[in-house]
């Protein structure tokens, strides 16, 4: 997923306006429309050909000549910020590049595959700088720019598990003593501290799992023993099971939530990851949440979804350092999730209930959809961005 989820992020930043990525196929060498030069991929011979320096749109025509996979970025010499990148430029193909250019001087890098990264010549466009300026362009983020972040929110999701853990042992103690109305609120409130924890499932491992699972996949369905965690314990709550099964599924919740924190203490998440979750996050919600699947009974969709926000507000947090230089929609997203937040909230009923998804009408489902829907694609900018590149 996480894979899928990158190429979708760097898709849509570029209808986002952000860094461009060209996915065009191979094909003969092009002709540069918008007045680009044919410009050499080579890591050999990088860059040249650009010999018409101009200011304004244009799109480079980019051939690799080499016998290796190469990818090109096109770089401002004094920030080292890229304006576009084509990846994975086979030996022998062309593809165009699209930039617009400011008053400045740029150099193209070419990075083959298992060789180090070369800096073509220097090439200065000229004009006045404060009135031919440039495009879209970011300083690359390195793996060291992530760690901090990374730490910061590792430190969060340890004191969100402490009340992850309390909220698990309050619903155990409700199932226990038989009160089904105050277990399905505690399971409720537990499910949503869970939910909350968004950006950091990839580091749960196993624990992750039987925390989450569905019955997706398992031979005998919500009888299959390995039916666990808290959808085995909302199908319980919400199809009126009685007995000891309903007890040990909340033992066995309260128990592996336990373990996972205990465990985390020696969890470590991948720094690359934290970006590219912030946009996971939501996209999965589109998936699952909203489309029911991952429905046992409650329906509780919208406000797992609106736990979601929380989560993916937890992750930007410790990000917000890098975006700020790096991303002109920040705030444009921040008041997006604002509205995301209010239109989830209206849909809120009382004594902890929510409006099931099932039961939205058309024009209610229509706007929660395209709510998120356009978060996850302001999001797909955010993981672009904090995708980590190879640089000189």
């Amino acid at each position: 997923m996480a894979r899928q989820a990158s190429a979708t992020a760097v898709a849509a930043l570029v209808v986002a306006g952000g860094t461009v990525l060209v996915l065009a196929g191979c094909a003969a060498p092009p002709r540069a429309p918008g007045g680009g030069d044919r410009v050499d991929a080579n890591p050999g011979r990088c860059g040249d050909g650009w010999r018409h320096p101009r200011p304004g749109t244009q799109t480079f025509a980019l051939h690799n000549t080499s016998g290796t996979v190469t990818e090109v970025q096109l770089t401002d010499s004094r920030t080292g910020a890229v304006l576009g990148e084509a990846e994975g430029l086979a030996p022998g193909a062309a593809r165009g590049l699209p930039v617009r250019l400011g008053a400045g001087t740029y150099a193209f890098v070419c990075l083959g595959d298992d060789a180090d990264p070369v800096t073509g010549p220097a090439v200065r466009v000229p004009g006045d700088p404060r009135r031919a300026r440039g495009g879209p362009a970011a300083v690359p983020v390195s793996v060291h720019d992530l760690i901090p972040p990374a730490l910061d929110y590792q430190r969060w999701v340890g004191r969100a598990m402490n009340r992850l853990v309390a909220a698990t042992d309050a619903l155990r103690t409700a199932v226990r003593t038989g009160d089904r109305a105050a277990a399905r609120s505690r399971w409720l409130t537990a499910h949503l501290a869970y939910a909350r924890l968004g950006a950091a499932y990839g580091a749960f491992g196993d624990v992750g799992d039987a925390l989450d699972r569905t019955t997706a996949g398992l031979p005998r369905g919500v009888r299959d023993p390995g039916f666990t965690g808290f959808h085995r314990v909302e199908h319980g709550l919400w199809h009126r099971e009685r007995g000891p099964g309903l007890r040990r599924a909340a033992d066995r919740l309260a128990r592996d939530v336990r373990a996972l924190r205990a465990g985390w203490a020696h969890a470590r998440m991948d720094p690359a990851d934290l970006g590219r979750r912030a946009h996971e996050i939501l996209e999965d919600t589109l998936r699952a949440e909203l489309t029911g699947r991952t429905d046992h009974g409650s329906g509780s969709g919208l406000a797992t979804a609106r736990a979601h926000l929380d989560a993916t507000r937890a992750v930007l947090a410790p990000l917000r350092p890098l975006l700020r230089t790096r991303y002109p929609g920040l705030p444009a997203l921040d008041r997006r999730l604002d509205r995301t937040a209010r239109i989830l909230d209206s849909h809120a009923r009382p004594h902890g209930k929510w409006t099931p998804p099932g039961r939205l009408d058309r024009a209610q489902r229509a706007r929660v959809h395209a709510a998120v829907g356009d978060l996850t694609e302001r999001l797909a900018s955010v993981a672009a961005l904090c995708d980590v590149r190879r640089t000189p």
